[in-house]
């Protein structure tokens, strides 16, 4: 016997045995601890290729007396490591069939809710041009209040020209008025005057013509 090849066998039977261990914990695993769980297995099974690989030296180095039985454990060793490499197989495309009906899951989810998703975008795509039409129709409006006020406020302007125009030529009216009613108060009181000194005139004339008759009559 080899002390060499027991070494290497005692560390593959260890990691075989941890390798049985990590293939049944990733088989109640998922997602992405799964997926770590079977990155740690591949790894394994290099390393236990390696020793593998070790082991086959060691044997075919010896004596023809002791490779034969060592040689039939490594057919064992092999055979074990297939056995596990087919179980990684079988973990690794359950997980592969559940990630594609997952997809698959999701695709239709995808699809559904694209689907919603567009129709709420068209609903939302109407409802924005209903309210741009009345924004419009709410500025024409706006636009034609603002026209009519601008006229009504013209309008207004122009009839309070006219009212001071109005009101000018009233105080223009007024000032002639005045001026008549004053020229009128200085005609009044020189008619006044002159009717006095007609009347005295009249009455001076009277008063002569009296005394010149009653000369002659006396005498």
């Amino acid at each position: 016997m080899s002390e060499v090849f027991d070494g290497y066998e005692r560390q593959y039977c260890e990691l075989s045995a941890n390798l049985s261990k990590k293939c049944t914990s990733a088989s109640l695993l998922d997602g992405e601890q799964k997926k770590q769980k079977l990155s740690e297995i591949k790894t394994g099974l290099d390393d236990a290729e390696a020793l593998i690989r070790k082991m086959d030296l060691e044997a075919r180095s010896l004596q023809p007396s002791g490779k034969a039985m060592l040689l039939a454990k490594l057919r064992e060793y092999k055979s074990d490591l297939n056995n596990i490499k087919n179980e990684v197989k079988k973990i690794s495309s359950a997980s592969l069939a559940a990630r594609d009906e997952l997809l698959e899951s999701g695709l239709a989810e995808t699809e559904m809710v694209s689907s919603d998703q567009k129709g709420r975008l068209l609903m939302s795509t109407e409802r924005l041009n209903q309210s741009s039409d009345r924004i419009k129709e709410s500025r024409r409006a706006m636009l034609e209040t603002e026209e009519l006020g601008v006229s009504i406020l013209q309008d207004l302007h122009n009839q309070r020209q006219s009212l001071l125009h109005a009101h000018s030529t009233l105080h223009g009216v007024d000032d002639y008025i005045g001026k008549s009613k004053k020229i009128l108060t200085a005609m009044s009181r020189r008619m006044t005057r002159n009717k006095w000194i007609v009347g005295s005139v009249i009455g001076a004339l009277v008063f002569a013509i009296i005394l010149i008759l009653y000369f002659k009559l006396s005498h």
